[in-house]
C-alpha cells in the first residue's frame, strides 16, 4: 500500500514537471522610457538602484512616477508627467558628470570612491546644508 501512494506521487509530480517544460516562460519586462539609465538593464538591477533612490530620499515610488490612468492604484513607470522623474534624470547626470571628472580612487576593496544621491539628500526628500 505504502508503494501505491508513493507511485501516484511520483506519476503526478512527473506529470507536472513534463507539463511545466511547455508553459510559455516569463521573460524579464523591459523597461520603457528610459533617458539616462542603460537601455540594456535588467529589472534587477533597475529595481535596485530604484531602492536605492527611494532609501537616499526618504521617497516613496509615487515621488516621480504618477498612477496609471487604467488603474490610479497602479503607477506608470514610463510616464513623464510627474515633473520630479526630469530633475531625478538631472540628478543623476550631474553626478555622473562630477563623478567622472574628479572621482577616480578607489577604496581599501577596491570599490570606485564617488557621490551619489545619499551624498547630499541623506534620506530627505531636499537636500539639507549646514548652517554656520
Amino acid at each position: 500500500m505504502p508503494y501505491k501512494k508513493t507511485i501516484v506521487f511520483s506519476i503526478l509530480l512527473s506529470t507536472v514537471l513534463i507539463l511545466s517544460a511547455f508553459m510559455p516562460q516569463q521573460e524579464d519586462k523591459k523597461p520603457v522610457n528610459l533617458k539616462v539609465l542603460p537601455k540594456n538593464i535588467s529589472e534587477k538591477e533597475l529595481d535596485d538602484i530604484m531602492d536605492g533612490f527611494k532609501a537616499a530620499l526618504g521617497v516613496k515610488c509615487n515621488f516621480c512616477h504618477t498612477p496609471r490612468k487604467d488603474n490610479p492604484k497602479k503607477l506608470d513607470f514610463a510616464s513623464d508627467e510627474n515633473p520630479k522623474k526630469e530633475i531625478a534624470r538631472n540628478m543623476i547626470r550631474m553626478t555622473n558628470k562630477i563623478n567622472k571628472k574628479y572621482f577616480h580612487e578607489k577604496d581599501k576593496e577596491g570599490k570606485l570612491i564617488n557621490i551619489s544621491c545619499v551624498s547630499c539628500h541623506n534620506g530627505k526628500e531636499e537636500p539639507q546644508t549646514i548652517k554656520i
